[in-house]
């Protein structure tokens, strides 16, 4: 049973709840002096506390998308997939494969051209060859007779990390709002490309191009575009693309957008930050390349490269996010520098966390649809 599933979490609960009983059922017996009955209390207890944590963890790992696997948990993952050895063709199946597919939780959601579709796919990048899955989810025009010449808008949806792309659909529910706002035209149907950051796990590359390590970036600004558009219905015109994300994957966002505005006409980040941190996840992205570091923190880049033309858009809470300041200055900074165009959320409070970004997506898949073409 993998670590995200429901009966992994189930039977953890069962556990803790008969050890429970059981500790107080025999607590009397074991409540002499001697080293049996002292050893006996303190196993129980330690068991107890234990399984108890272990219900708790899984429960905030199914809610939030931590991990992904038991070998994703322990550091052990082995799905690296960075280098793939193919010829100039991307292989015999071209650089995007279907695995799988599921209908998407809402009415109707097992007929797709009533409820749409998600797709699982791989994904090997031609110039990078980095290989990685993503989640596709297709509205139901793209599947309905009438709209079968019809193009649509993209979106690529970054978690935070580690994340999971799972957790793009579980938790932060990003095709049942997608779906909800365009069957209440609030929003055109879009095209959602749901996958982590992380393509080099378990490394946070922050979608950094790495010396003589992962291109992740080139990946996310050429790869991953031109892989879709090959195999899907999506507009060929640099405005059809767009790019959300939350925490790493908003900064991964604005930064593409920044970076890449023939790409991607609009960026979202939710509860982003706006530099590339070095840590023990990052190891050294920049291997000594101070121009690299500078292009990876967005306040110096705004302000020493021209101004790109695209759409941006950040979140962030008065109280109970970190980033609150930063981003009013990240406004200030966007405001002064034509053609880049600056949009926020800004809530009364909220933290860090899918309750957060749950708040905040409808809104951004709005404004999204709003700066992206369907042609």
């Amino acid at each position: 049973m993998g670590l995200t599933s429901d009966k992994v979490l189930a039977l953890a609960l069962l556990c803790a709840v008969l050890l429970f009983v059981g500790t107080v059922w025999f607590w009397p017996r074991l409540a002499h002096r001697n080293w049996r009955a002292v050893s006996g209390r303190i196993g129980l207890l330690l068991a107890t506390q234990v399984l108890i944590f272990a219900s708790v963890g899984l429960g905030a790992n199914q809610a939030f998308g931590f991990y992904a696997s038991w070998a994703d948990l322990f550091g052990q993952e082995s799905g690296q997939g960075v280098v793939v050895d193919h010829d100039a063709g991307g292989g015999s199946g071209g650089p995007l494969q279907v695995v799988d597919t599921q209908q998407v939780n809402v009415t109707g959601g097992a007929r797709p051209r009533v409820g749409g579709q998600i797709q699982k796919v791989d994904i090997v990048g031609r110039r990078t060859r980095i290989a990685t899955p993503a989640l596709v989810y297709l509205p139901p025009e793209y599947f309905q007779p009438r709209y079968r010449t019809r193009t649509f808008p993209a979106v690529t949806v970054l978690t935070g990390y580690p994340g999971t792309a799972e957790a793009l659909i579980k938790g932060l529910h990003y095709p049942q709002t997608a779906h909800r706002l365009a069957k209440n035209a609030a929003a055109q149907p879009m095209i959602l490309v749901m996958m982590r950051p992380t393509v080099a796990p378990p490394r946070d590359t922050e979608c950094v191009d790495v010396p003589r390590g992962p291109q992740t970036e080139t990946f996310f600004a050429e790869d991953l575009p031109d892989a879709v558009s090959a195999h899907y219905r999506v507009g060929k015109k640099p405005g059809s693309w767009g790019i959300v994300g939350d925490s790493t994957g908003g900064y991964c966002a604005l930064k593409l957008a920044i970076h890449h505005p023939e790409t991607y006409a609009a960026g979202a980040g939710l509860s982003p930050y706006y530099r590339a941190p070095i840590d023990p996840t990052t190891g050294d992205l920049f291997q000594g390349d101070k121009e690299l570091q500078n292009s990876a923190d967005l306040m110096w880049y705004l302000k020493h490269r021209p101004a790109p033309d695209t759409s941006l858009l950040v979140s962030t809470s008065r109280q109970g996010e970190s980033n609150y300041k930063e981003t009013l200055r990240f406004i200030d900074l966007v405001k002064e520098k034509k053609p880049t165009r600056i949009s926020s959320i800004i809530l009364d409070s909220g933290g860090h966390n899918f309750n957060t970004w749950r708040r905040e997506i409808p809104a951004t898949l709005q404004w999204m649809s709003g700066r992206l073409s369907d042609r």
